[in-house]
């Protein structure tokens, strides 16, 4: 006697991964409603839904910048494994914002050197000045 011991495939919540998704990827559900044309609401709804139309789905995936596959088919653990695959430093269309140098460093250089600018006009403007007097 034979028993077909087959598990089940684990249900996907749509909506559970998609605020996962966009809780890891520190994505506000005010940018994916300006994105979609929806309120912030209506994006909470749609994290509530078990299902999602494959239409909304799309859209949400263009808007994170996600695989499909990543809403649809992951379940909850699968879910975890997956976005950690994003954080090796490749991008994978995720921003990695691994700066080699401080970004605040680079805007007072820039801030200096516009304030030189202005000093070395200022100078030479009064020269101009004194030689038409």
């Amino acid at each position: 006697m034979e028993t077909n011991t087959t598990n089940p495939s684990p249900k996907v919540h749509h909506g559970r991964n998609i605020k996962r998704l966009r809780e890891m990827l520190g994505v506000k559900q005010e940018h994916i409603a300006n994105e979609l044309n929806m309120t912030q609401q209506a994006v909470s709804k749609l994290e509530q839904k078990e299902q999602i139309e494959d239409e909304i789905l799309e859209r949400v995936s263009k808007v994170l910048s996600i695989p499909l596959d990543a809403i649809k088919n992951l379940n909850e653990d699968a879910t975890t494994s997956y976005i950690n695959t994003f954080y090796n430093n490749q991008g994978n269309g995720f921003i990695a914002n691994n700066y080699t140098f401080n970004p605040i460093d680079k805007i007072v250089d820039l801030y200096e050197r516009l304030l030189a600018a202005e000093k070395d006009k200022v100078t030479m403007l009064e020269k101009l000045l004194e030689g038409k007097k």
